[in-house]
């Protein structure tokens, strides 16, 4: 399924399984869809089930925001507490569209609690309490953290899929089948045939020829994974070590409540303390608003600011960028809870598996010699754009196994998938339209009709007016930061129509067929 197909089946208002392979642009989907709600002054709950997944998508953890906390499993007098709480009563009554993305991390018991608390805040025996939920991830990734449970069945706790709240959401499964993070065929073909148990000995022999030596490897300027921290500290400490030169400090700052100042802290890639050398190896840890780099971009210290004293990146590419401190942001219905501000760069000689997922790399020197669970070579492998890219200290068994379940599973949700495309590729134009627009109004979405224009009193004083370079770029910052259409119109003084056009036009939403006036 393409971007395109899952983004029209978003917008009929169901429950949406968003998967696929890694590079196969879930992110930029969800990315499409949440500015297509909020150009309707529909503001999204944007959550993780972990603080690092968070800090990607600009949102906040799945146990944050439902008041579920630490919590896996709840009882009912836990409901009761979390039902009668007054700022989550008033923040899950208003959601509209629950995104939940890395939901492969998110144990199924964890899962039910999060719908249970929908429920009964909402005061409605549905599915998360009628609100339409959006799962995204693959359960290629890595698994859940099993641990010994005695609310759990089994040896530990299970796969969100296999939640009784998962099968009720009965979800439509749009499973992307378009690939952008790998452009080598012999590579993507591999990790194709990974994914799908496939793997034979010419697969492995692929793997052998991208062994490196570990004594004579020069890795330098190569960002190495391992399964294990202390490895990483290691490397990353001893590295920095070895450079000459001053160290330059740079200390993360903070704001709103503390409680989320601190997952906000735990999930940032960027360290609270940030030591820094002319010649550290760094890599960005978010997406740049001007498109500058993106998170996973590495580069090299060349030297520091004069004024500012912000460092100074050389990319691979041999861009140079000054690295401006920027925010992690919590909110919650437009409104900021939280934030904190650091550079957006950590070292880069080393990093987990774990804390890989959801990047893109353009080298990597991998160590799988200590994979301990399944999924960690598979991440690991497809963090790499090109097998050219690819350097391997080494594997072991366990590093290219999948999840039997998963393995199974994943069919079906391939098949069900196709079954969905075909569906929706029959349904005439109009009446997606009609669908899309009947759940915008569902959800107390705002769309301008002739009637209500000509019913508006006081025009904007700016409506009609010419846009300068310097509207454009606050329009673009407001809105990424996550304001609404609806506050934009007072930002700026303007109709709401003049306000989505002029997103159309800088490519932040989708065209719509809902507006009239383009003042």
């Amino acid at each position: 399924m393409t971007q395109e197909a899952a983004l029209t089946i978003l917008k009929t208002g169901g429950n949406v399984f968003l998967t696929g392979e890694p590079g196969s642009g879930k992110s930029h989907t969800i990315n499409a869809y949440v500015a297509y709600l909020r150009s309707f002054s529909i503001e999204p709950a944007i959550t993780a089930s972990t603080g690092i997944a968070a800090t990607h998508i600009g949102g906040q953890t799945i146990h944050s925001w439902s008041g579920i906390g630490i919590k896996s499993a709840l009882t009912e007098y836990d409901i009761d507490r979390i039902a009668s709480t007054e700022y989550l009563v008033k923040r899950i009554s208003k959601t509209k569209v629950l995104i939940i993305d890395e939901v492969s991390m998110l144990p199924a018991e964890t899962l039910n609690s999060i719908d249970a608390v929908c429920r009964s805040i909402k005061h409605s025996e549905e599915p998360f309490g009628g609100i339409q939920v959006v799962f995204v991830g693959d359960f290629f990734q890595l698994p859940p953290v099993r641990k010994f449970s005695s609310l759990s069945t089994g040896s530990g706790q299970e796969f969100a899929f296999t939640a009784n709240s998962w099968k009720a959401a009965n979800s439509i499964v749009c499973y992307l089948t378009e690939q952008h993070r790998q452009e080598d065929p012999i590579f993507l073909e591999l990790l194709t045939a990974l994914r799908r148990n496939e793997a034979n000995e010419s697969h492995s022999h692929i793997l052998d020829e991208r062994i490196q030596d570990v004594e004579s490897f020069d890795h330098e300027g190569i960002t190495k994974l391992f399964s294990h921290n202390e490895d990483v500290d290691r490397i990353n400490t001893l590295a920095l070590g070895q450079i000459e030169g001053d160290e330059k400090h740079f200390k993360m700052t903070s704001t709103g409540r503390e409680a989320l100042v601190a997952q906000l802290t735990k999930g940032c890639l960027s360290p609270e303390e940030l030591v820094l050398k002319v010649g550290a190896v760094v890599m960005f840890t978010k997406n740049a608003q001007n498109g500058t780099y993106v998170n996973g971009t590495l580069g090299e210290v060349i030297g520091f600011e004069t004024e500012s004293r912000y460092p100074i990146v050389r990319t691979r590419k041999g861009s140079e960028i000054v690295a401006e401190p920027v925010e992690w942001i919590v909110e919650d219905n437009g409104k900021r809870l939280a934030s904190i501000k650091q550079i957006p760069l950590r070292l880069a000689w080393a990093m987990t598996v774990h804390k890989s997922q959801g990047m893109s790399l353009d080298a990597a020197y991998v160590d799988l010699r200590g994979a301990f669970v399944e999924g960690q070579g598979y991440v690991a492998l497809s963090r790499v754009r090109t097998l050219g890219g690819l350097y391997l200290a080494g594997y072991n068994a366990r590093a290219l196994q999948v999840h039997p379940e998963v393995l199974e599973v994943d069919d079906e949700f391939r098949t069900y998938s196709e079954l969905v495309r075909e569906r929706f590729e029959g349904i005439a134009k109009d009446d997606l339209a009609k669908l899309h627009k009947n759940f915008i109004l569902a959800s107390g979405g705002k769309i301008d009709t002739p009637r209500q224009a000509r019913g508006k009193q006081g025009k904007p004083s700016n409506a009609g007016k010419r846009w300068l370079a310097e509207d454009d770029k606050r329009l673009e910052e407001e809105f990424k930061n996550g304001k609404s259409v609806g506050a934009l119109m007072k930002i700026f003084d303007r109709k709401r129509g003049g306000i989505t056009a002029r997103l159309e036009k800088l490519g932040l939403i989708e065209p719509t067929r809902y507006r009239d006036d383009q003042a």
